[in-house]
């Protein structure tokens, strides 16, 4: 098979990252899968940041996707559950030429290093809203919104120009340097 050219190659890219990038962001919009997976999934977020902040000595419960505590409370909503990011880097990462097995590695590694990023900014951000409220929105909106974006996508870029190391091929009777 021909090696296509590489506008070509790269319209398909974006074609397809498009393409996946609506049809995620309509499932995950879809109140079934909302209902089902991504509250239960941002009740765990909330859940996580909470027993964090506690070993941090902060004094938070958790009820859904709230976490409290006195004078100060956050609901994680979807945009900061790191969902979004996720979505933007599996799509990328499904419309790249590569094999099955290299994508499914670099979805979950994706997955758990944006998740894990995203805890925290959960964590972050709860603190400062609690000790430093001035600094809250812009910490939120301006800083973190796009910290975690931008790692989603420096990590796609990453896994993109990785190459695993592939063995040296050896002659017979040649010295090796």
């Amino acid at each position: 098979m021909a090696e296509q050219p590489r506008d070509r190659r790269s319209l398909v890219f974006l074609a397809r990252f498009a393409g996946l990038l609506v049809a995620f962001y309509l499932l995950v919009a879809w109140r079934p899968v909302n209902d089902a997976v991504v509250v239960p999934f941002t009740g765990a977020i909330a859940t996580v940041s909470a027993a964090l902040l506690n070993a941090l000595g902060e004094r938070v419960v958790v009820s859904g996707t709230e976490i409290r505590s006195t004078g100060f409370a956050v609901n994680i909503e979807n945009g900061c559950n790191g969902i979004e990011t996720v979505l933007l880097f599996a799509s990328a990462v499904l419309a790249f030429p590569s094999t099955i097995r290299r994508k499914a590695a670099g979805l979950a590694l994706g997955f758990a290093t944006i998740e894990l990023l995203n805890l925290v900014r959960v964590v972050s951000l709860f603190w400062i809203g609690r000790h430093h409220p001035g600094l809250f929105a812009s910490s939120h909106t301006v800083i973190w919104q796009s910290v975690v974006v931008l790692f989603g996508v420096l990590l796609f870029l990453v896994w993109a120009a990785w190459r695993p190391q592939t063995a040296a091929v050896r002659f017979p009777g040649k010295s090796q340097p």
